[in-house]
């Protein structure tokens, strides 16, 4: 199943995934891992968590990339390009400084650069992804998509860390700079666009174009609130599980480390890869609905490992099935969003949707410690079932929609 799916398109995507995963861990938990070696004081090292911004605003430049061509090699190429070398230049002459000797506002600046060229990375890797991929291949270029990513958080996270103890910080990130390379190497092997695949006129049009194009189709406002409620669920399961874990149920750290993030890490990458070959043969709308049911029953599992209390057994259980069905429903949402896209403004549209989709996860965190103190945990993980039924209930309501969207162009 997947062999068959393996193509020059699907690989490229793999490894520009990889590459739009690696700087984000080395501007952010690498980065305040360094600075806590040197002894900086937790103020400082509390506002270098600014530096992530971008992310959350990229959707602000995105028009100016669907707007202008740089030129060579192709359309989107030529600003995932640009992105590559300026970060491999910034995370090479990182290596130049040491918090330790003051260089914080240098480095302040340098790690801000980065998120800022990582984020714009992100939404030119976004929309060739949506743009190069058939129809058929979204659900399966997804999920390779979201390997790389996590693979390289791993690597520029983990294996930041550990390098970092045997070959000091600064060597580290002239290293990571040599990693990158791969996504550069990705981007120039990469298939160029379709002919017909062209910029927007003006940067008004840019600007204007991707909200009226998407708004005057059918059942707008319903595709958007599926795509804040698709992932709401578990967001909403997700936000305190480690707490749950350590606090209710006192398992140890490193029984958390080992089981929380190391099996579900893998668990994910399992999910989204099965999860991205099933969507080849069953659709985009089946599989939304079928990893949808998916993802609500498995926060149940959180419900009963709350009632049964410590268990290892269970632990693994739910931890695997929950991080399977996510990679799973994580798939098919990313493929979603490419087909919801248009392709002259889809740098635009991809990062207004993933701004949309974020505001699940952050809408679920205040909320979620007063529920748990007011209806325990059996209960709040029972609601997390409850609050990812909606989105099932609207993917039924909208179905000619999504097939619609399915279907070749």
């Amino acid at each position: 199943m997947f062999l068959e799916l393996f193509n020059r398109r699907v690989f490229t995507i793999a490894m520009l995934g990889f590459a739009s995963g690696l700087p984000l861990a080395l501007s952010d938990s690498t980065m305040q891992a360094w600075l806590t070696v040197a002894n900086v004081d937790i103020a400082t090292i509390g506002l270098f968590s600014m530096v992530g911004l971008p992310y959350v605003l990229k959707f602000a430049w995105a028009p100016l990339l669907d707007r202008f061509q740089p030129g060579w090699p192709g359309r989107r190429r030529d600003w995932i390009l640009l992105s590559q070398l300026a970060l491999v230049v910034l995370l090479a002459a990182i290596g130049v400084f040491n918090p330790a000797d003051g260089a914080l506002a240098v480095l302040g600046l340098a790690a801000f650069l980065i998120a800022f060229l990582s984020a714009s990375q992100d939404i030119a890797v976004d929309a060739y992804r949506s743009e190069v991929l058939s129809e058929r291949e979204r659900g399966f270029g997804a999920a390779v998509s979201v390997t790389g990513y996590r693979i390289a958080m791993l690597v520029s996270g983990a294996g930041a860390l550990l390098m970092a103890d045997q070959i000091g910080f600064s060597n580290t990130y002239i290293l990571m700079a040599g990693v990158l390379l791969l996504g550069v190497l990705a981007n120039l092997f990469g298939p160029q666009l379709a002919a017909d695949n062209v910029a927007p006129t003006s940067l008004k049009i840019a600007i204007v174009g991707p909200l009226k194009s998407y708004f005057s189709r059918d059942s707008a406002w319903l595709l958007l609130l599926l795509v804040l409620l698709y992932k709401l669920g578990d967001a909403f399961a997700g936000r305190l599980t480690s707490a749950f874990l350590l606090r209710e149920l006192g398992f140890s750290l490193t029984d958390v480390g080992a089981i929380y993030k190391g099996l579900g890490l893998l668990a994910t990458i399992a999910g989204a890869l099965y999860g991205g070959a099933l969507m080849y043969r069953l659709g985009l709308y089946r599989s939304l609905l079928v990893f949808a049911l998916l993802q609500a029953v498995t926060n149940l599992g959180f419900c009963a490992l709350a009632l049964m209390g410590a268990s290892y057994f269970g632990m693994v259980t739910v931890i695997g099935l929950e991080n399977l069905t996510g990679g799973m429903g994580t798939a098919a949402f990313v493929a979603l969003l490419m087909a919801i896209c248009e392709r002259s403004y889809t740098a635009t549209q991809f990062a207004m949707l993933t701004a949309v989709a974020s505001l699940g996860r952050v809408l679920a965190g205040p909320p979620s410690g007063y529920l748990v103190e007011a209806i325990g945990w059996p209960g709040f993980f029972a609601l997390s079932f409850l609050i990812a039924l909606p989105a099932v209930a609207l993917l039924m309501r909208i179905r000619a929609t999504i097939e619609k969207l399915d279907a070749p162009a």
